[in-house]
């Protein structure tokens, strides 16, 4: 099953054929990328989407906003032994989209076919003929078409010509005056350095999932977990942090492990939530988990016993630490409010 036919952790307004776009949904504005992580970069080319549909709106009809992205990501498409670090899979990333204020996301397949189409015939036949698109926003370093021919003023002028808006995002800094990208967040979540791609991302990076199986070893140490398997190719530090842990539409404290279990079978990784002051059954719920704060490395311990009084320490560290910061932005916010649904619904 191909990610684009599994079922949505959220139901997402995600249309993988421009032939299905309804018609309700033509003569909008689109913003075009990947936007993996939907970082503020990506933040901003998708409010000048909304912008620029407000202005073209009308008393009789809202101009609709979408966005337009690709599964694969174009990259693990060309180098696929690259085996890149995927920050937001599609489903988390229409998620996030449409908490922002975009109506659809298209999400393209990007094959071989795509990956031949000229310039040219991708804003002739999907943006003019099949979208009808009043505008179009993209970033400064956005490109497309076959051998990446088509630039930022490319579609500029392509706009001239058809008659649609562009609106191109220059250059987005943070505030150390350093460019916000995927790979500086990438990088980040691989050090451990969740200050920092918290930072860039405007919100607590997270990750969805069902919770599944585990050995319920945690249960006879009197730390039930719930353990969620996170993809291959995920690169985050293995260790241990301070997460909120969301399940039914309420957010929850919890102190979690990525990791190998060194203690016991020092096996494949996988993500094990201890949630702080809860109880009842999480098996085959979904769960949203957000990462605030790195505390420690994966460790193993010469006891049992040493083992434990460490894991007591980290639960009053996750406390204390998700007790005193902000609950986050106001996408944080947002994202935490919606209720995932149970995977067997």
């Amino acid at each position: 099953m191909s990610t684009l036919d599994a079922k949505p952790l959220f139901e997402q307004p995600i249309i993988d054929r421009l032939d299905a776009l309804p018609d309700g949904l033509k003569g909008g504005v689109v913003a075009i990328g990947n936007f993996d992580g939907v970082h503020r970069g990506h933040q901003a080319v998708l409010l000048a989407a909304i912008q620029m549909a407000d202005t073209l709106s009308t008393a009789d009809r809202r101009t609709p906003v979408l966005a337009m992205t690709f599964e694969p990501h174009p990259r693990s498409y060309f180098q696929p032994s690259a085996h890149l670090f995927r920050l937001t899979p599609p489903d988390v990333k229409a998620r996030i989209m449409t908490t922002l204020g975009v109506d659809a996301v298209i999400v393209l397949p990007f094959d071989g076919e795509l990956a031949s189409v000229s310039a040219d015939d991708f804003v002739a036949r999907f943006l003019v003929e099949q979208m009808q698109i009043s505008g179009a926003t993209v970033g400064w370093d956005f490109h497309f078409g076959h051998k990446r021919q088509g630039s930022p003023e490319f579609l500029t002028e392509a706009g001239h010509r058809f008659g649609f808006d562009v609106k191109v995002e220059p250059h987005f800094d943070d505030e150390s005056g350093l460019p916000i990208s995927s790979s500086r967040i990438r990088d980040a979540l691989a050090d451990g350095d969740l200050a920092l791609a918290n930072g860039l991302l405007g919100y607590h990076w997270y990750v969805e999932g069902p919770i599944v199986d585990g050995d319920k070893r945690g249960r006879t140490l009197n730390f039930p977990t719930a353990n969620m398997k996170l993809g291959p190719d995920c690169r985050l530090k293995q260790g241990v942090y301070a997460v909120t842990f969301t399940v039914d539409g309420v957010t929850h404290m919890g102190a979690a492990n990525y990791g190998r279990r060194p203690q016991f079978d020092n096996g494949a990784p996988v993500l094990e939530t201890y949630v702080l002051d809860f109880s009842g059954d999480l098996y085959g719920k979904t769960v949203r988990v957000g990462f605030v704060s790195y505390l420690r490395p994966e460790l193993k311990f010469d006891t049992l016993d040493g083992l434990l009084a460490q894991m007591s320490r980290d639960c009053e560290e996750a406390r204390a630490i998700l007790s005193s910061v902000d609950p986050g932005s106001a996408l944080d916010r947002d994202l935490n409010s919606s209720v995932a649904p149970d995977v067997t619904e």
